[in-house]
């Protein structure tokens, strides 16, 4: 199969499930990263040389290609680059002025990253911190969120996939109220794509590692998202002049640069442009890959949901899944996995509050299937499954 070249350094055996934390890349993203380093290594948006021009030429490319990706208008919005989702939603937290809103908004299934970060934002202004609880089907209740809020929540869990199905509608009330929302899509930006297409959120976080990408975050922007920010995280690559106690920021000087405005020092070049390379591979995908990683995960789940020591945090199949099994504590089975070449993860995956405080879950395991998975993995997960439970 031409397609399963691109991930050809798998060995015999092994059985990669982990892809909620980090994607595996396919070759194409890794020949991109290594293309940068051995034919045109150079800083962008310094130099005057031919190494640089490409460098330039192709990162800003990415930037068009993260809008296209997400069906955004870059009439109304800007991509800026920053380390990973945590770092973004951070970043835009700390600068954001509180004193326009009254209340910070998350919900009861977020990723510890907005979860404490909406904390922070609540203790820093003295404001009351709402945690809204989701649907089975990952709708948030929109008549209960209040006016002028900050929501930060996410597209899509990382527990179980359950997608925001009614982010529109979400966006719709925080904006007629006066608030702003902020989307934590590190989970959606690979398989769930689709219900992040064309919201008018005030800006999206994302982590390209969750994607097929090299390790490298992302935020897109809404353009008048801006007089809410105050600028006090800067450096280098975001001022055009400076004097003893004053400067000029890029993306005041220039409309062309508002990604500036989050892009503190050098940036991560290579890993920009191996990320255009993601996007154009997740673009070429044909309707038998997506229809595989459907087959392989839908069978995983089902094989899952017919045992009656396991139990699902699901309520449908998904490509990321959680569960428990009577009688075996999850650290050991995950050992257990991993003797036998299948990576899972283990624990509560970065989502204390709703797994451990609300649900009064154990500690789980984890499968996160991607497209680099064969049915082959899935028989063997299953065999593996049988003889250890």
């Amino acid at each position: 199969m031409k397609f399963m070249n691109d991930f050809d350094y798998l060995k015999a055996g092994e059985v990669y499930v982990d892809a909620a934390c980090q994607s595996l890349r396919p070759r194409p993203v890794l020949n991109a990263l290594t293309e940068y380093y051995e034919k045109f290594n150079s800083c962008g948006e310094r130099v005057k040389y031919s190494w640089g021009i490409e460098t330039d030429k192709r990162v800003e490319a990415t930037r068009e290609k993260v809008l296209k990706y997400l069906k955004l208008s870059h009439r109304d919005y800007f991509v800026s680059f920053t380390l990973n989702t945590t770092y973004g939603i951070n970043l835009l937290l700390s600068q954001l002025d509180g004193e326009q809103f009254d209340v910070v908004v998350t919900s009861d299934i977020e990723h510890n990253s907005p979860f404490l970060s909406t904390m922070t934002f609540a203790e820093k202004y003295g404001m009351e911190r709402k945690i809204l609880s989701r649907g089975e089907d990952g709708s948030l209740p929109v008549g209960e969120i209040p006016e002028k809020a900050v929501a930060v929540i996410n597209a899509a869990s990382n527990i179980d996939g359950r997608k925001l199905v009614n982010i529109k509608d979400v966006v719709r009330r925080v904006h007629k109220t006066g608030g702003v929302v902020i989307i934590d899509a590190a989970q959606a930006m690979a398989h769930s794509s689709d219900v992040l297409e064309k919201t008018e959120a005030d800006a999206i976080c994302f982590s390209a590692h969750k994607m097929y990408a090299p390790s490298l975050g992302g935020i897109v922007v809404r353009k008048d998202l801006l007089p809410k920010i105050k600028t006090t995280f800067i450096g280098g690559g975001m001022v055009d002049d400076l004097d003893k106690e004053s400067y000029l920021l890029s993306s005041e000087k220039n409309p062309d640069h508002l990604y500036t405005k989050f892009e503190s020092g050098l940036q991560a070049w290579g890993e920009i442009i191996a990320l255009g390379a993601a996007i154009d591979w997740l673009g070429k995908l044909s309707k038998k890959e997506h229809k595989n990683l459907e087959a392989n995960y839908t069978e995983v789940f089902e094989f899952l949901n017919a045992s009656e020591k396991v139990h699902l945090v699901n309520r449908e199949a998904n490509p990321t899944m959680s569960f428990f099994v009577e009688g075996i504590d999850s650290h050991l089975l995950g050992e257990a996995l991993g003797a036998e070449k299948i990576m899972a993860r283990t624990g509560y995956f970065c989502a204390h509050y709703y797994l451990d405080k609300v649900r009064h879950l154990p500690p789980l395991v984890r499968f996160s299937l991607g497209y680099h998975n064969r049915p082959e993995d899935v028989e063997k997960i299953k065999k593996v499954m049988e003889k250890i439970v």
